[in-house]
């Protein structure tokens, strides 16, 4: 790769950092209350178990942190793409290369 690509690219990523933190945000936020509206129609309850409640199963405690951690990673991957396609319109770079 050249000087001059590695300094776009090096550039790019800094400039989409500030964009890539909101957009981690913005997923926490989302993939919340995406996560509490299946876990409320999955479970009937309206909160989802944690770790140290002993009125739940390991079971339900590592099948409800897996749906929240699968819901998160999917929202995060979406916001953080649709982001890196909006960052190289406006830009003409890629933020990841």
């Amino acid at each position: 790769m050249s000087k001059e690509v590695k300094k776009k690219s090096k550039g790019a990523k800094l400039a989409y950092r500030p964009i890539g933190l909101i957009g981690g945000i913005l997923a926490g936020t989302l993939s919340g209350i995406v996560f509490k509206q299946v876990w409320k129609a999955v479970s009937n309850e309206d909160d989802a178990p944690s770790a140290l409640q002993s009125e739940y199963s390991m079971k339900e405690v590592v099948l409800a942190a897996a749906i929240q951690g699968a819901i998160f990673a999917a929202t995060k991957a979406a916001i953080d793409r649709a982001g890196a396609r909006g960052f190289k319109q406006l830009t003409g770079a890629w933020p990841g290369d």
